[in-house]
């Protein structure tokens, strides 16, 4: 089977320059943990998702002290609210994870699923020439699988 036969379209992506608050936005409300990214030609640059929102443990540089960031700035007295207030109108590439994983319409499903496996992914996007043209979450493997038990009765 191919993935062009359980993923899902069409994709929902964002450009390098939109802000995050606008990122946010269409994430909610279209009940999406991620999106591609795409730069100025509409081709795939980056994955923004959920996490990419969330605060990281950080290490202090020459110290065994660590302590959050969110958006690459330390989490102190100003509080989260701050930071996420600031952080309204930075530039969806400044913490898009441009280490992307990606398969095409016409690989296997085998692939997809090694891939989700051995990189602790959850989604991936389907790629046509770079240019995004689907998405597959380990949640469409659900629907494969009852596709499967409706075709055997």
């Amino acid at each position: 089977m191919k993935v062009s036969q359980i993923m899902r379209q069409p994709v929902i992506s964002m450009r390098e320059g939109d802000s995050l608050e606008e990122a946010a936005r269409v994430m909610l409300e279209h009940n999406l943990r991620g999106v591609p990214v795409v730069n100025e030609q509409g081709k795939m640059s980056a994955f923004l998702s959920v996490s990419d929102y969330l605060a990281k443990d950080k290490y202090v540089p020459f110290s065994r002290f660590h302590a959050p960031q969110l958006f690459g700035k330390w989490i102190g007295r100003e509080g989260i609210e701050k930071i996420y207030e600031e952080a309204r109108a930075t530039p969806v590439k400044e913490v898009m994870s441009t280490d992307v994983i990606s398969v095409t319409e016409d690989d296997s499903v085998e692939k997809l699923v090694e891939l989700m496996l051995s990189r602790d992914l959850n989604r991936i996007p389907v790629v046509r020439d770079g240019v995004p043209v689907g998405i597959v979450a380990r949640f469409d493997l659900l629907r494969l699988m009852m596709e499967q038990k409706d075709e055997l009765q």
